[in-house]
């Protein structure tokens, strides 16, 4: 194939990885912005939300299309409800302590991920996608005859993933619009703004914090649920979406929905093309390297505020 073809076919892929990275790190800026909690288990909630997925789609058993419309509800609606609970239990009784809470969401990464091993099994189970058709992509060409139109045998990408790509943004556009006009999302604003003056308001912090959890945990699982059908699901396989949100924050700005996106697209399309063209390691080789350089030169983040 030539570089062209090869190329855009890259960064479809990347532009796949970006679409569900950009859902998971966006749960993960939601709670640090808001609650200024680091949540190490928000992994295990994308894992968790894979999980459910397979769970429902077998549990279902009829057309594939209607056990995935019925995954993609409840996986993140019952990861939201844990984590909520999650909260209640553990992280309102450190009052919301950032030291605490670190170590709290250890301890609650490995609960849920032994108990994933003891009830889902070690093996990676598959989840049917609801419609995989494969359409070419053509290439163009200038030759001897003008432009000439050039279909490479194999070129081409899945109905399903370009599906992905375009729920993802729907969903993100959707979120920005609720955080920017609804009454919750002034609500969000306010507590972040200062959480004790939201307070003296009569706006109840831990109802608040509870649900702002759940929403990051519940778009961590709508990431996992729109990837289980290309990746399969794993008890272990909230590691690298753990990392890569870590990643896509910190370049984009603690906190910054905006930056954490912008972010989540351009670790998603190197992410891509550099693993098709060289290695997968070079990637998150890369990824790290330019984390480091953010942090030296501009600790909050391309798009975070400077701290007074």
């Amino acid at each position: 194939m030539e570089f062209g073809p090869h190329f855009l076919l890259a960064t479809l892929e990347g532009a796949l990885t970006a679409a569900v990275l950009a859902l998971t790190a966006v749960g993960l800026s939601v709670v640090f912005g808001i609650m200024r909690v680091v949540n190490v288990a928000h992994g295990e909630f994308f894992m968790l939300g894979a999980v459910i997925a397979w769970f429902v789609s077998t549990l279902v058993g009829v057309h594939p299309a209607i056990g995935f419309a019925l995954a993609l509800v409840a996986a993140p609606v019952a990861v939201g409800a844990l984590a909520i609970v999650a909260d209640r239990l553990v992280l309102r009784r450190l009052n919301y302590d950032p030291e605490r809470t670190i170590v709290a969401t250890i301890g609650l990464l490995y609960c849920i991920q032994q108990l994933t091993l003891m009830t889902f099994g070690p093996d990676a189970r598959p989840v049917v996608p609801p419609f995989n058709q494969r359409i070419a992509l053509p290439w163009f060409e200038f030759g001897e005859q003008g432009l000439q139109v050039i279909w490479p045998w194999g070129f081409g990408i899945t109905t399903y993933k370009l599906a992905v790509i375009a729920f993802a943004v729907i969903i993100l556009v959707g979120l920005w619009q609720f955080l920017a006009r609804s009454r919750f999302g002034l609500v969000m604003r306010a507590t972040q703004l200062d959480r004790e003056m939201a307070q003296a308001f009569g706006i109840p912090i831990d109802r608040v914090y509870g649900l702002v959890f759940g929403l990051g945990a519940g778009l961590a699982a709508l990431g996992a649920v729109l990837i289980v059908p290309i990746r399969q699901a794993h008890y272990l396989m909230g590691h690298e979406p753990l990392l890569l949100s870590f990643i896509v924050v910190i370049i984009g700005g603690l906190g910054s929905i905006p930056g954490t996106i912008i972010a989540a697209v351009l670790i998603g399309l190197s992410d891509g093309i550099i693993s098709v063209f060289f290695s997968p390691t070079l990637a998150k080789i890369i990824a790290t390297l330019l984390v480091a350089f953010v942090l030296v030169f501009r600790p909050q983040g391309l798009f975070g505020l400077r701290s007074a």
